[in-house]
């Protein structure tokens, strides 16, 4: 594909207009104010006039298959949340389920301009054949819960963990990666917990985790391990010495902050969530003072209910000049790394995530016609504050066209019927609530 004449933010989110983009082999091939010498080359001509194009987005904490409890679990805390809603509902859902939740969720991301996403949750083989054939990218995990005291081996999970590995890390020409995961502190052990970081090192993987999402999750680790927050915890046991995603982050202290950002630990951020679920505020602006690597989730449906990345994007550029009384707390160039490269070096896709020469094609496409994209005095204030999902009308993902909305407003997926993902999410949805 050939952007012609079309506005762009550039991989330091600087606008540039004018610009001639082209798309070859999965990459980006070129990009110049004017045309390249071989415009034929790059096949089809994309009219980028009123559009604004950028890179795509990367989603580093969700559960994909929970489109299904979107709208169920509501107005709770997090543990009655976790305890009288999700588990009898997901107690309930069948590798099917799973499938189809992950084939809406696949649907959604790409309509509003997500292309990867960092995913933690069961039947993971249904998981991957949904993110495959949609033409995404993502980095699933099998949820693990361990209380049982033995080794990890010894759980059934160990074995099948195994042959994800073995089948799936690297699948569609790397588009699916496997990471390792514990869930957290509280549905763990110390055995388990070292287990698994014998492998993910001796393997070179990596690992998602949630970690002190709640006061309560860090008042009862302290209670249970000698006063230790379950950032001491996890780091005692050496945890953060191979890649780790952790998501939320809330309930930290200095001395938390010191660890983190010694071992280079990815902050996958939750803004919505943490709100919904009445957790807190993670002290994002602290970590990007520090420089360490802060990007941005969705979580699951049931505690966010849309997977429009661009909302949370305002709410993490937004909530922190109100929370903190300081208006330059969080930059929309800072919100936009996060959502984007740092979001993808989260995943361990290096040449993923910016808008550069030789990167892979990750791009999604804006219509900035609008009224709320006039005047366009500063283009990352308007993409973060005044634009939205909404306003993607072109994703890419490795140079292949996942959603379009054309002129006429007619939307198409690649990969996706989505009137059956939608109908068989409804009737999947009643039927386990019918259940309970």
């Amino acid at each position: 594909m050939l952007f012609t004449d079309i506005a762009l933010l550039d991989q330091s989110f600087e606008y540039r207009e004018h610009q001639w983009v082209g798309v070859k082999d999965g990459r980006i091939d070129y990009i110049g104010s004017v045309a390249p010498a071989d415009p034929a080359q790059y096949g089809r001509a994309y009219d980028g006039r009123g559009k604004l194009l950028m890179a795509a987005l990367y989603n580093a904490h969700a559960h994909a298959p929970m489109t299904l409890l979107r709208g169920f679990a509501e107005n709770l805390p997090l543990q009655r949340w976790l305890e009288e809603r999700c588990f009898p509902f997901e107690a309930k859902m069948t590798d099917d389920d799973c499938y189809w939740g992950t084939v809406l969720a696949c649907a959604e991301m790409a309509r509003y301009g997500v292309v990867s996403f960092s995913d933690m949750y069961y039947s993971t083989e249904g998981r991957a054949r949904a993110v495959l054939e949609a033409g995404l990218k993502a980095n699933l995990c099998e949820g693990l819960v361990a209380f049982e005291d033995k080794p990890y081996a010894e759980y059934p999970i160990c074995a099948q963990m195994e042959g994800l590995v073995r089948d799936l890390h690297g699948a569609g020409d790397g588009r699916v990666l496997i990471d390792y995961n514990i869930h957290s502190e509280y549905l763990s052990t110390e055995q388990v917990c070292r287990d698994i970081l014998d492998i993910v090192r001796g393997n070179g993987l990596r690992l998602h985790i949630h970690l002190s999402e709640t006061e309560k999750e860090v008042r009862e680790c302290r209670e249970r391990h000698d006063g230790l927050s379950p950032v001491e915890y996890f780091d005692g046991i050496g945890l953060f010495e191979v890649p780790v995603t952790a998501a939320h982050c809330v309930w930290l202290d200095d001395h938390d902050l010191d660890i983190l950002q010694e071992r280079g630990v990815f902050v996958a951020n939750n803004p919505a969530s943490n709100m919904k679920l009445g957790s807190g505020f993670a002290p994002i602006p602290e970590m990007l003072r520090r420089g360490m690597p802060v990007c941005l989730g969705s979580d699951g449906m049931a505690s966010n209910n849309n997977h429009n990345l661009f909302h949370d994007l305002y709410l993490q550029a937004l909530i922190y000049k109100g929370s903190t009384l300081d208006p330059t707390a969080v930059t929309p160039q800072q919100a936009l790394a996060a959502a984007t490269r740092t979001g993808a070096l989260s995943q361990g896709r290096q040449d993923c995530g910016a808008l550069a020469e030789g990167f892979k094609a990750d791009l999604c496409v804006l219509d900035v016609t609008g009224p709320q994209w006039c005047p366009m005095t500063s283009a990352p204030y308007n993409v973060v504050f005044a634009g939205n999902g909404s306003d993607v009308v072109l994703t890419l993902c490795d140079g292949q066209v996942v959603y379009e909305r054309s002129a006429d407003g007619t939307e198409a997926w690649n990969g996706v019927d989505v009137e059956k993902a939608k109908a068989e999410a409804a009737q999947r949805a009643a039927r386990i609530i019918a259940e309970l």
